[in-house]
């Protein structure tokens, strides 16, 4: 009931700003459309692999409404800011584990950015675009595991890059440099098949897959629920490694200038 609490202060809270939030909607959703009609100038004169054009097409519309669950995240779940004031002192004396309380507060970010951010932009495109939506209840089902697996993993990321800043006056560039691998090695934009053999490799020795890559490749039919395997592993992982960080933090706290 607490997590639930947690989740649905952080949800209301976002409600009184929908109005600025529209702005950030328009904005999201020109980039999607010009980066759409790139791959619709491409394809004039290439076949665009399995994808064709109008596959790059809701390639990119569902990559780029699943920014707002798998990338727009708090930075650093809040953690430096509250290094900066001293509150993290108070965060883990609190009789909840700081872990899961970071989390279930931005479940409740994530609930409001899928219903008033991922869900308006991924319709527009269907309009304007004329997407063709899965007609097997089963994808979706495996789509929406794959893109909540996505969002814990960012949290944890984001929990990590967090946790930096108990011993730096400055980690925001571990936020933007998570941000530009995210883009890379995450399938967002050009699909991982057609990066480098090497890059390709290398990225999937990280979680950067499982955050836009496996779900879209789920949602446009192109994979079964197979890759859930190493969302679900990858999920594990960098649980137990917050968990680890967090006991660490307990042993040592350090307030920057206070």
């Amino acid at each position: 009931m607490l997590y639930l609490t947690l989740a649905s202060k952080a949800y209301a809270r976002n409600l009184q700003y929908r109005g600025a939030h529209m702005v950030h909607n328009l904005a999201s959703a020109m980039f999607g459309y010009m980066y759409a009609c790139l791959w619709i100038g491409i394809g004039a004169d290439h076949q665009l692999g399995e994808y064709g054009v109008q596959g790059m097409i809701s390639y990119i519309a569902f990559t780029q409404a699943s920014l707002w669950i798998s990338g727009f995240l708090t930075n650093g779940l809040g953690i430096p800011l509250s290094v900066r004031t001293g509150q993290i002192a108070l965060d883990l004396m609190r009789p909840v584990h700081l872990f899961s309380h970071l989390v279930a507060r931005e479940w409740g970010q994530i609930a409001y950015q899928f219903v008033y951010k991922s869900l308006p932009i991924y319709l527009l495109y269907s309009i304007v675009f004329s997407l063709k939506w899965p007609s097997e209840a089963w994808t979706l089902g495996y789509a929406a595991l794959a893109l909540a697996g996505a969002a814990y993993l960012s949290i944890c990321m984001n929990y990590i890059i967090g946790v930096t800043s108990m011993w730096t006056t400055e980690s925001s560039w571990l936020h933007w440099a998570n941000h530009a691998l995210m883009n890379l090695m995450a399938g967002f934009f050009i699909p991982l098949e057609w990066l480098p053999k090497w890059l390709e490799q290398l990225a999937w020795l990280s979680p950067y897959p499982f955050l836009l890559y496996v779900p879209t490749r789920i949602y446009l039919g192109f994979e079964d629920g197979s890759l859930l395997w190493g969302t679900l592993l990858w999920c594990v992982v960098m649980t137990l490694i917050c968990l680890a960080l967090t006991q660490v933090l307990r042993r040592k706290v350090e307030v920057q200038g206070g």
